[in-house]
């Protein structure tokens, strides 16, 4: 006999735990008192209070089916996971069968799921590939493929009629907050190039293309798209729709970048377009010396440093902005000082020792 949890109680399931979003989300769930919170990732997690965490391998079917199928109790599925790969082809169908396997271990065991929420990205509207339209709307037609945001948003779509479950899409920009041995984590990579910058003497140099220092951009907080998702999840209104969820303001890095160098005690000089990734890769010997020398966590240089996405996001020399009014009208009113998030986010680095 399956369980029946009681009304009042929900139960997350979070697929991708251990990354920005899935981690700033667990952190959300975990304050308030009717959530229970299930973590799922491939390196498991350590149960405290409410969360607890399972370690699985979503791209193998059998074992996710094993491993999640005794969660009988759960209501809301948060989908963040992510499997990188080379070229925009190769994402699809790893990205697409973690997102089925999760789903089809769930459905059938869980008869009070309610929600399925997908975190997707400005790749919908082919942000990736060059200058898109701005302010980018949720109604803007599709690109043409490869394009795995786009095809998980289709399998619920083809999947959700007829089941007692809704599903709601976010796409919030670049998602900035605090995860280790994460891919695309902007705000590490910012701080440790100025971190070793200082160390070596050097000012801070904007490393991308000329036209990136002076494009128009926004940020997603990890912490406002926690609160975000489960708004969409649990308000009836955003039932099967998808919601831009951005700061709400906008900036450019000929402006920002200044401020940023002066938080860490550095002048500015001309950008000089480069390669993180090359330029980053002989660096390993200097940040393990940092690490002794300051005391840090002693966390893997591969850990704390995404390089690669570094050079992506300052490779953008056109406007990388969406309109955030939809989930306004639907009723989130959230924003927060692009500026400030930085600070925050550069000064939490600071005190859990990730950085000088």
């Amino acid at each position: 006999m399956i369980p029946i949890s009681h009304p009042s109680r929900k139960t997350a399931l979070v697929a991708g735990a251990n990354g920005v979003i899935g981690r700033n989300l667990i952190d959300y769930l975990a304050t308030l008192p009717e959530w229970n919170i299930i973590g799922v990732s491939r390196r498991g997690g350590e149960d405290c209070g409410q969360v607890r965490y399972v370690a699985v391998d979503l791209l193998n079917e059998e074992d996710t089916r094993a491993k999640l199928s005794h969660l009988t109790e759960v209501t809301h599925i948060f989908y963040a996971a992510y499997q990188d790969r080379p070229t925009w082809a190769e994402l699809v169908p790893p990205n697409l069968a973690m997102l089925a396997n999760v789903v089809n271990a769930i459905e059938p065991i869980a008869p009070n799921l309610k929600h399925i929420s997908l975190m997707q990205g400005y790749k919908v509207y082919g942000a990736h590939l060059g200058p898109f339209k701005t302010p980018a709307k949720e109604s803007d037609a599709h690109h043409m493929p490869p394009e795995f945001n786009i095809d998980q948003q289709q399998f619920l779509e083809r999947r959700q009629p007829g089941s007692g479950w809704t599903w709601s899409a976010l796409r919030p920009s670049v998602v900035c907050g605090f995860a280790l041995g994460n891919p695309m984590n902007l705000a590490m990579v910012i701080a440790m190039y100025a971190a070793m910058s200082k160390e070596l003497g050097l000012s801070l140099r904007f490393p991308g293309k000329p036209g990136a220092y002076r494009s128009l951009l926004e940020m997603t907080d990890a912490g406002l798209l926690a609160r975000a998702t489960v708004w969409a999840a649990t308000d009836e209104r955003c039932a099967n729709q998808a919601y831009n969820i951005t700061n709400g303001d906008l900036f450019r890095w000929d402006e920002l970048w200044p401020k940023i160098a002066s938080f860490f005690g550095l002048e500015t000089a001309p950008p000089l377009p480069m390669s993180l990734e090359t330029a980053m890769a002989d660096k390993e010997p200097l940040w393990n010396a940092m690490v002794e020398k300051y005391d840090l966590m002693k966390n893997s240089y591969k850990d704390v440093s995404s390089w690669r996405f570094g050079d992506f996001v300052f490779s953008w020399d056109y406007d990388f902005f969406a309109d955030g009014t939809k989930a306004r009208r639907f009723g989130f009113h959230e924003f927060v000082d692009t500026e400030q998030m930085f600070m925050n986010i550069f000064e939490d680095f600071r005190r859990r020792k990730i950085i000088p």
